[in-house]
């Protein structure tokens, strides 16, 4: 039986190629980012006869996220896997150059965001004893990475133990958490990193890595959890 995964963050890199990885396994996909176009020019590059739905939101909105979670299940017979990846960073990444508004974004995105999103999630998720979410965290996640910044790592950190407490306090109701913790990945996200070689983006994790980790992590059996991957490029 087909599932039904709602990625966000599904308009570009990772999450578009999530979204691409799980139609062609045959799933029912659902796609949330904050621009329809974007989401529209994802689901055009699904495979044919792929169900799907586009769903934009912004994830920081609690009451939308809940929202879209009910019309995502009923839409989908059920919420089987969330990808939850939506995320932001900034240009202005160390104390030297400390920028509050842009700080406090990084943070209600990359955390409250996806607390918002989870909460959306768990009563349609214990309902059905079953449910796998999939958090992308990051290196930063995992180590202290200067160059991804004060913000983002914290934020990811945050994120990771958000993953843990779930299978903590969720295992009983049949919910699984795996923090995905990559180091670069080739992104226009990471693309906006400041003093990037773009020469080294053909070296860096693709987006279908990562799509292709979430297929693995789903594909799990129920009694099994993943609680964090880290992945890092092969170095020649």
């Amino acid at each position: 039986m087909s599932r039904t995964v709602w990625v966000t963050g599904a308009g570009s890199g990772i999450g578009a190629a999530m979204a691409r990885g799980f139609a062609n396994a045959g799933d029912r996909v659902a796609l949330t980012a904050r621009s329809r176009d974007a989401l529209e020019e994802v689901a055009a590059s699904l495979p044919e006869g792929a169900e799907y739905l586009v769903l934009p939101g912004d994830i920081t909105d609690r009451e939308g996220m809940v929202e879209a979670a009910r019309t995502i299940a009923d839409w989908g017979n059920g919420l089987h896997v969330l990808c939850n990846n939506a995320g932001m960073n900034v240009t202005k990444r160390s104390w030297a150059d400390l920028d509050w508004p842009s700080w406090d974004r990084v943070l209600e995105v990359n955390i409250t965001g996806a607390l918002n999103v989870i909460a959306a999630c768990l009563p349609i998720m214990r309902a059905q004893k079953n449910g796998v979410m999939i958090q992308t965290s990051s290196w930063a996640g995992r180590h202290h990475y200067s160059i991804g910044g004060v913000a983002y790592g914290a934020s990811k950190h945050a994120l990771s133990d958000i993953s843990a407490s779930l299978n903590d306090e969720e295992g009983k109701n049949g919910i699984r958490s795996t923090a995905l913790c990559p180091a670069e990945v080739a992104t226009p996200l990471l693309a906006k990193r400041p003093y990037l070689d773009k020469s080294m983006l053909a070296t860096m994790i693709q987006p279908e890595d990562m799509a292709q980790t979430a297929l693995y992590v789903a594909n799990m059996p129920k009694t099994v959890a993943v609680h964090e991957i880290v992945l890092a490029p092969v170095r020649s």
